[in-house]
């Protein structure tokens, strides 16, 4: 195996959550031998949308804000976020990601299979 190097301004925006959002996979298993690894995105959270009730299946996700104040939200209440802020996601944990703002919002995804 090699290094691979990419270009985030060659990798194409896809739909996520729905069309709600829209995200660039930065990494995917076809890219490391990890058994463990999902994937690594940058996620794009348009004004006024959000990325809606959801969990992932046996998969723990982090996540890391680059731009925007909002809102997390799981069963046991809300969290504000900032640019800088760091949340865990344990496995199967039903969250929501709000952005309540007029500006979009970005974010950084790891995901890893548990």
């Amino acid at each position: 195996m090699k290094i691979i190097k990419r270009s985030s301004t060659d990798i194409e925006k896809e739909e996520a959550h729905g069309g709600s959002g829209s995200r660039k996979v930065y990494a995917s298993p076809e890219h490391l031998k990890s058994l463990s690894f999902e994937a690594m995105t940058h996620g794009y959270l348009p004004a006024g949308k959000s990325f809606d009730w959801h969990d992932h299946k046996g998969i723990e996700e982090i996540m890391v804000v680059l731009k925007g104040n909002g809102k997390v939200l799981d069963d046991e209440g809300e969290y504000d976020y900032v640019p800088g802020d760091v949340f865990v996601f344990p496995a199967n944990i039903n969250h929501k990601i709000e952005n309540n703002s007029d500006q979009e919002h970005e974010m950084i995804f790891v995901r890893i299979k548990v």
